[in-house]
């Protein structure tokens, strides 16, 4: 079952300070974030440690415990087969590698914590951003990624309420600290990808099966914006832009295709939702001597993973389930 996917919809916040609760906007939020916006509550900024937070929507479907292992659930990995069937974290240390982490018997201690991490699915929203995200911040931009929809056991025992979002600094969540003995599923309050919504820790043992795709889906060539790209692109030097000051001299000049490639992908990235422009406008980087009309079809498809969605539940719907 397909929730509605909407980038642009409303949040709430909820105030720590004088529990007033309230409905904004992402163009809110983004003020909100330059202290040019205020708890209409208390008139407290977002420089307090108990300020307002994006919280949790009251109307959200999958607070419903019945309904959360009937909605497709979504999750982006460089990993081509995950979850993996198998998962062995010290497959590809180096013998060096494991003598710095102080022999086999640490090491072993260190796959065993590895393998105790929750597994993490949720909203399409959240997947698309979780890409974006570690394109921008890990060095992805150029890492294949794959979106996966998640389909859970119907069986499965999901924790009672929600959590605010347990992860630590890297995003790690230990499976047992959030699902005790006879709990499969915990559900979260997501602060980092899609704001607001609720995603789910969980183990393997809860995934009935999974569709995978290779995203993002390449762009058309007979869309109006890959065209005109590409004409545009074709028709400026790939050489560097002559400098206007005296640049350092470890520092390399862009070439004009790479300053219009910057302006083409900003063009697309403004009607996009205000959260994701940046990480966009990252992920969309043109590379120096890159195909243009690759270059296109890669950001048209990166656009239209958060415009489009349809086109890519079609994709998805085209593949056969795994078997977890």
């Amino acid at each position: 079952m397909e929730r509605r996917i909407d980038f642009w919809r409303e949040r709430q916040m909820l105030c720590g300070r004088c529990d007033h609760r309230w409905r904004v906007d992402l163009d809110w939020i983004e003020w909100w974030d330059q202290v040019k916006e205020t708890c209409p509550g208390c008139g407290m900024t977002c420089e307090h440690e108990d300020s307002p937070r994006v919280t949790i929507d009251s109307g959200d479907p999958a607070l419903d415990d019945d309904r959360v292992a009937q909605f497709s659930w979504y999750h982006t990995s460089t990993q081509p087969d995950w979850p993996t069937r198998h998962f062995d974290p010290a497959a590809s240390l180096t013998a060096e590698t494991r003598r710095r982490m102080g022999g086999e018997q640490r090491v072993s201690a260190w796959a065993a914590r590895q393998r105790a991490k929750a597994l993490h699915a949720g909203t399409y929203e959240a997947a698309v951003h979780n890409m974006l995200r570690r394109m921008r911040d890990q060095a992805d931009r150029r890492s294949q990624f794959s979106l996966y929809r998640v389909r859970l056991k119907p069986s499965v025992v999901v924790g009672e309420g929600w959590l605010v979002d347990p992860s630590d600094f890297v995003g790690d969540v230990m499976l047992d600290e959030v699902c005790p003995p006879g709990v499969d599923v915990a559900r979260y309050l997501n602060y980092h990808e899609d704001p607001g919504g609720l995603s789910l820790a969980l183990g393997r043992e809860a995934i009935a099966s999974v569709q995978r795709i290779a995203v993002p889906l390449p762009g058309t060539w007979d869309g109006d914006w890959v065209r005109d790209a590409v004409a545009a692109l074709e028709g400026v030097s790939g050489t560097a832009v002559p400098a206007t000051g005296t640049p350092a001299r470890s520092m390399r000049l862009p070439s004009a295709r790479a300053v219009l490639s910057r302006e083409l992908g900003a063009s697309l990235a403004g009607g996009l939702p205000v959260n994701l422009r940046a990480q966009f406008a990252s992920a969309a980087a043109f590379t120096e001597g890159e195909d243009p009309e690759q270059w296109a079809r890669r950001t048209s498809g990166l656009f239209d993973l958060i415009d489009d969605p349809a086109r890519v539940l079609a994709a998805l719907d085209r593949q056969d389930p795994r078997e977890v």
